[in-house]
């Protein structure tokens, strides 16, 4: 989230550049019974017809007066879901020709309650392309469109173009401009509207479609200083999923806000509590109340998560004790724990199941991608279930739906990861021994520096040793320091033989002595739980020839007790631990020399070459899907302070 500091656009320019889409008022004083005050809001529409296959959009456009309790409503036509019907701009994608009427209730700054109607139609013309999609957004905070088009489109003639508003400059360093384009919204001093349109040519005839996005000012400072929060990050406007809960007034400002600086303004267990700290035994229910979102849907699928899969051991819940809060934004990227504010913060990417959800996610590439490029080796990983990929994502140009089941190995090693960092940071032996009037900063901070974390703890009995990876780590993770000439020139071999015989699942064990700990505690948990095990190779930039792997290898005797200690610390409530190592089986070698994606079956019973075909025709996915498997970082990282911190512990 870079930021851009552009110029302001006139309102008059808006409304002539958007067309301005007429809209009826109704305006009341509840709270007086005085004769109805005139609002200066109105609805803006792209485009008041529509094809179908777009998307259809209506921004709430009220830069010369705040607005609040926004409620949009559908008053006619084929039912659909609005996902922002408290945002000032609502979006839904146009499956059925025919009129569609809305209306949006909200207040002004003096408590004036008023209403505003508007009706679209969608045409039965079936448009070869859409743009998405049409949102607010906080001054300075990542955007990403995306345009979506037949398969026989010549992507050639596909032209990007902001139309109207402050102009952004589009990162096409990550993306090709074509299919999508990621910036930062401009800084502003009110509500300011950037229209963009896309056009391409099917067959010698030229179509376009245009979505706006609003961006929104705010009284909120980002902070460049290093004792900032989230430095130089606009972070999203998010709220409590659940709005009567204890901590909902509070909660946003304790754990997602700019206002947040270190020795500042921080919260103390007692106002921001553990769930640990109102709970021991917490139940979903108590679990959302400490919830946040960006949309509605987010904490939706969260709750359904929880409710579907964590009844038979509670994992979830239990490992959720030892965190303040679960915020859930389109802007989070990658997900992330925070010891300063003892939250979570999770990428929604896991959760959507509907393409109209997934929309309204930003969709920037991790920002880390590029690091470490100039190194000779990948360590790619994959979770892999009898034989074949664990889990399956729809290709983003499709606009599949999926089932809750789809997500489910996914999204639980990502909570189990995630929540391995909040219960290393505040293990269940802390939580009654804490003075809950320090700050969680100050007590974060003071058990980082004393090497009081239980992984620092993990370090000292069972250490990781391995100067080159370590040092490696930090170039390919951290980008801090980038490569030597030694480093650069490392062939796969090398990095095996470092490798192989230590005490790490996997190299991203070597980022910090927290992600060890994760790790460790991840890949057991989804190997126990779901017989899901870890794929880890060495290999070619192109993944082309593994010069060694493994698959399970949390089944190595010098791993095993690793395991052990943390699982201990992690989840007390794990029965029969023992018993569960010692079901772990021995890890299996991937055959060198191969492709990583041909090792995908391994011990199958194909002797001879036409089975072996057969095998492989018959293990052929829908291209419509790809594999999930592991990118060059999981979704953890620290904030710039720590990473200063356990740097030079790690260091030593």
């Amino acid at each position: 989230m870079k930021n851009s500091y552009l110029s302001l656009l006139f309102v008059t320019i808006f409304l002539i550049a958007c067309g301005g889409g007429s809209s009826t008022s109704q305006t009341s004083n509840q709270s007086t019974g005085e004769t109805p005050v005139q609002t200066t809001a109105s609805i803006i529409v792209m485009e008041e017809t529509i094809k179908l296959d777009q998307s259809a959009d209506l921004v709430l456009f009220s830069p010369n007066e705040p607005l609040s309790n926004i409620s949009w409503s559908q008053t006619s036509g084929e039912s659909i879901t609005l996902l922002a019907k408290n945002s000032k701009v609502v979006s839904f994608s146009t499956l059925i020709a025919g009129d569609y009427s809305f209306n949006v209730t909200f207040e002004d700054s003096n408590g004036n309650h008023h209403s505003l109607d508007q009706t679209i139609t969608v045409t039965n013309e079936l448009s070869p392309m859409s743009l998405r999609l049409s949102h607010a957004v906080v001054e300075q905070n990542a955007v990403s469109l995306r345009t979506y088009f037949n398969e026989d489109i010549n992507t050639d003639t596909i032209k990007w173009k902001q139309v109207s508003g402050p102009s952004v400059t589009f990162t096409e360093d990550d993306t090709d401009g074509k299919f999508a384009v990621f910036f930062d919204a401009p800084t502003v001093t009110k509500d300011t509207l950037l229209e963009f349109e896309v056009s391409l040519t099917d067959n010698g005839e030229t179509f376009t479609d245009k979505l706006a996005v609003l961006v929104e000012n705010s009284d909120i400072e980002v902070l460049t200083t290093n004792d900032a929060y989230f430095q130089n990050n606009r972070v999203a406007t998010v709220f409590p999923y659940n709005p009567n809960s204890p901590v909902a007034d509070v909660l946003a400002d304790c754990v997602y806000s700019n206002k947040l600086k270190i020795n500042s303004n921080a919260c103390n267990f007692s106002t921001s509590p553990l769930i640990a700290h109102v709970t021991k035994t917490p139940t979903v229910d108590d679990i959302m109340d400490h919830v946040l979102v960006s949309h509605q849907w987010m904490g939706d699928r969260f709750k359904a998560f929880l409710e579907t899969f964590d009844n038979e051991h509670n994992d979830f819940k239990n490992l959720l004790r030892a965190t303040t809060a679960i915020v859930i934004s389109y802007d989070i990227r990658p997900s992330f724990y925070q010891s300063y504010t003892g939250a979570i913060y999770l990428d929604p990417d896991d959760l959507w199941l509907t393409p109209e959800e997934r929309d309204t996610i930003n969709q920037a590439p991790d920002y880390r991608a590029s690091f470490g490029s100039d190194l000779q080796f990948e360590m790619p990983w994959r979770y892999v279930k009898d034989n074949n990929y664990a889990s399956f994502f729809p290709n983003i140009r499709y606009r599949l739906s999926r089932d809750i089941e789809d997500t489910l190995y996914s999204f639980a090693s990502l909570l189990y990861h995630e929540l391995a960092h909040a219960n290393d940071y505040f293990p269940s032996t802390l939580w009654d021994n804490v003075n809950r009037t320090n700050k969680i900063e100050s007590i974060a901070y003071n058990r980082i520096v004393q090497n009081a974390i239980q992984s620092d703890y993990l370090q000292t009995v069972l250490p990781l040793n391995g100067d080159e990876m370590w040092d490696l780590a930090r170039v390919r993770f951290h980008n801090d320091p980038p490569a030597n000439a030694t480093q650069k020139s490392y062939r796969p071999e090398d990095i095996a033989n470092f490798f192989k015989d230590e005490g790490a699942p996997q190299f991203y064990s070597y980022s910090s002595t927290r992600e060890d700990y994760a790790i460790l505690f991840d890949g057991f948990m989804m190997k126990t739980r779901y017989n899901v095990q870890r794929d880890v190779m060495v290999t070619d930039q192109n993944l082309e020839n593994i010069a060694w792997g493994q698959r399970g290898r949390e089944g190595e005797e010098n791993i095993m007790p690793r395991i052990e200690l943390v699982v201990e610390r992690v989840l007390p409530e794990f029965n029969d631990l023992i018993s569960a190592l010692a079901e772990l089986p021995e890890p299996i070698t991937i055959p060198s020399g191969s492709n990583f994606w041909d090792t995908l079956a391994l011990n199958s019973p194909a002797k001879n070459t036409i089975a072996k075909q057969l095998l492989k025709q018959s293990e052929q996915q829908d291209p419509r899907y790809s594999p999930v498997i592991g990118r060059p970082f999981n979704t953890q990282h620290l904030t710039r302070m720590e990473l200063k911190i356990e740097g030079n512990n790690n260091e030593e």
